[in-house]
């Protein structure tokens, strides 16, 4: 494959030089610079960034920087770094948005169900982050409360790390470039080509996340994240394929 880029290198030191902090430190690292589900009071808006650093152990980092170094550096040779940056961080940000709006189309009718019961927006949220109920509840209200809080609870805690939906973007990107490219996961050793292989995972992914149903991952994985990283990577190519000639392109 050649010497590694330079894009690709500096990701890579980041990311391990994070991940050995994060063994150092310990749960207060992930505290700070995960990104926490926006209701949680651990939230900042710095972690919409941060979290692409994160990872949640030695698999999950090591199978994430092998795929940004065989992907990412093809890639970045052709796009050169600036651009090959853009489409990585903005897979990124589209794997953030994505995942949050998953997150937000379970927890809205839960919370409007809570809601329709009397108990406020911050009652609500006090007993998430307390993880107890109040006093003074009607029977409505406990009941109703018992019936979601697993759900509810599962959203309000939900944390995300990693540079997956990031690498998913640089996937789709180099699929775009290389469409005949004969690609094979680990676990399944027979190679397909890039234009059937990546939307493939991705319709797994989709899957896994309304279902939750895991097949080569973690049942914890950020499933719509992996899938809105591959969409804007796919878009940004898509466009720039399309107007590769013309003064819009960005160099």
């Amino acid at each position: 494959m050649g010497r590694m880029t330079e894009a690709v290198k500096h990701l890579l030191i980041i990311n391990v030089i994070l991940f050995f902090a994060t063994q150092l430190y310990g749960e207060q690292m992930y505290q700070w610079l995960a990104l926490w589900f926006p209701k949680n009071e651990n939230f900042h808006i710095w972690q919409i960034v941060t979290h692409m650093f994160m990872h949640g152990g030695v698999m999950h980092i090591a199978f994430n920087m092998l795929a940004l170094w065989m992907f990412g550096t093809p890639v970045e040779r052709v796009l050169g770094k600036n651009r090959f940056l853009f489409v990585y961080f903005s897979a990124g940000l589209g794997a953030v948005l994505f995942q949050l709006g998953f997150y937000y189309f379970n927890f809205l009718p839960i919370q409007s169900e809570l809601l329709s019961t009397g108990l406020s927006n911050q009652q609500i949220l006090d007993m998430m982050a307390s993880n107890r109920l109040q006093e003074g509840l009607t029977e409505i209200q406990i009941s109703t409360l018992r019936s979601v809080m697993p759900e509810y609870a599962q959203i309000y805690h939900a944390s995300m790390v990693g540079a997956s939906g990031c690498i998913m973007g640089v996937l789709a990107a180099f699929g775009m470039m290389n469409p005949e490219a004969r690609l094979m996961l680990i676990f399944l050793p027979i190679p397909i080509k890039a234009k059937y292989f990546i939307p493939g995972i991705i319709l797994l992914d989709i899957i896994s996340a309304l279902t939750g149903q895991s097949f080569f991952s973690p049942s914890n994985t950020a499933y719509m994240a992996h899938v809105g990283g591959a969409i804007i990577g796919f878009l940004i190519m898509w466009y720039w394929k399309k107007n590769q000639f013309n003064n819009r392109r960005w160099d």
